[in-house]
């Protein structure tokens, strides 16, 4: 019996943050878009939902390897559209994240700014650019922004990788 959970995540173009969680084991689906919250947060920002099977990826994994792979320390002017941000579904899904992020503070120096928001509304990016990364990998951007984060992948993250997908970076 699969347990197929999903949790939704923001930090930098939706585009690399895509090809990120399409690139690891047991992540079922990568849906790519705008993702709303509620009150200050209501503006839509470029972030993905990950359908994943718990039993082969754990929430922990995914919220490490988000963390890792966007400036999770970086207060930028884009952050509006750039939210660093976890969109969690219920309220068990929030208390787990925090758990997580508490526990992951100290390897980030305690700078990290990514923010636990309830999910309210996702509106998916037009369909030509979704699987940016797949459709795309040799155009400048993926090779410049995202061929590094799959590297990093790679480097630390590579049993939770499917490394054949990415055999081409090697």
């Amino acid at each position: 019996m699969e347990l197929i959970s999903k949790i939704a995540l923001g930090g930098g173009c939706h585009w690399c943050t895509e090809a990120v969680f399409q690139s690891l084991l047991g992540v079922e689906k990568v849906e790519q878009g705008y993702i709303a919250s509620v009150d200050e947060n209501s503006n839509f920002s470029e972030a993905v939902i990950i359908h994943f099977n718990s039993e082969l990826i754990s929430l922990e994994t995914l919220i490490e390897i988000h963390l890792y792979t966007h400036k999770s320390t970086s207060n930028h002017s884009m952050r509006t559209k750039y939210r660093s941000a976890i969109y969690v579904f219920s309220g068990l899904q929030k208390l787990q994240s925090e758990t997580i992020i508490k526990n992951f503070k100290k390897d980030f120096d305690n700078k990290l700014i990514t923010q636990i928001y309830p999910f309210h509304s996702f509106k998916a990016s037009r369909e030509s650019i979704q699987n940016y990364y797949q459709k795309n990998p040799e155009k400048p951007f993926c090779k410049t922004f995202i061929n590094p984060k799959l590297k990093l992948l790679l480097n630390q993250f590579s049993k939770h990788t499917n490394i054949e997908e990415l055999k081409h970076l090697v």
